[in-house]
């Protein structure tokens, strides 16, 4: 009754256009945003979730996985947009403003999208923990919260897994990854990433949240280290990728 209340008094507004939204709407985007915005179905590849364009295509590993298989077992994501610079692209405009323009109010919202999107590709009742993608201390205190922490709060929230944020940590500040090509991704980040002291993932099945899947250069380097420290599997999910 109170939110009802409250919705009449302070109008719910889409996320990316600030249009109002209508009571019966459900998330937090509008029908003209979420109209573009293309959601992540089948066919994909099976490992990396990367969409194909035709349906006949059907399920198939991509180059990129056939050529270097990923450390993670599986990666999803809620959603995709263009790689170019589509600056007025719902989800591109959205994911800007929550990481630089310190909205971190679309955590729970974003995350919950995720979460209720993903779940039939996971099996929750068979991950031990989740993971957030850190962020080095410097960029931390400049954003002042780390958005994959939010995301996989919610997730957590909504499978009935637990968070910890501690586990994993960056040693070392690189350069951002959205300054760089796709081929200077990867070198960008390896050995940017170790477990924490006093941690452990021994024999665990994890699944690491970050926001943005566009190389998988971050989400795999988190993996491989995880998996080196003894974790049994690591599978990833994030809000949305990249595409071509």
């Amino acid at each position: 009754m109170l939110k009802t209340l409250l919705d009449v008094i302070f109008p719910p507004c889409c996320i990316a256009c600030e249009g109002f939204l209508p009571w019966a709407a459900q998330g937090a985007f509008c029908i003209p945003c979420v109209e573009r915005i293309q959601l992540v179905r089948p066919p994909f590849c099976p490992r990396c979730g990367r969409p194909y364009r035709h349906e006949w295509q059907g399920d198939h590993l991509c180059g990129a996985c056939l050529l270097r298989p990923p450390s993670f077992s599986l990666a999803r994501s809620w959603a995709c947009y263009p790689r170019d610079l589509d600056a007025s692209h719902p989800l591109r405009q959205v994911v800007h403003r929550f990481k630089y323009g310190r909205q971190a109010s679309f955590g729970k919202p974003l995350g919950l999208l995720a979460a209720q999107a993903c779940r039939p590709w996971f099996q929750p009742s068979g991950i031990d923990l989740i993971i957030p993608v850190p962020l080095h201390p410097r960029r931390l205190r400049w954003r002042g919260f780390n958005q994959s922490v939010l995301l996989g709060r919610e997730v957590g929230r909504e499978w009935g897994i637990r968070l910890d944020p501690f586990v994993l940590i960056r040693k070392t500040e690189t350069p951002p990854q959205t300054t760089l090509s796709l081929k200077e991704r990867g070198p960008n980040v390896r050995g940017a990433f170790r477990i924490a002291p006093r941690q452990t993932v021994e024999r665990m099945r994890l699944l690491l949240v970050d926001d943005i899947y566009t190389s998988g250069a971050t989400v795999n380097e988190c993996a491989r280290v995880l998996l080196r420290s003894g974790a049994r599997e690591v599978q990833v999910l994030t809000l949305g990728r990249t595409v071509s």
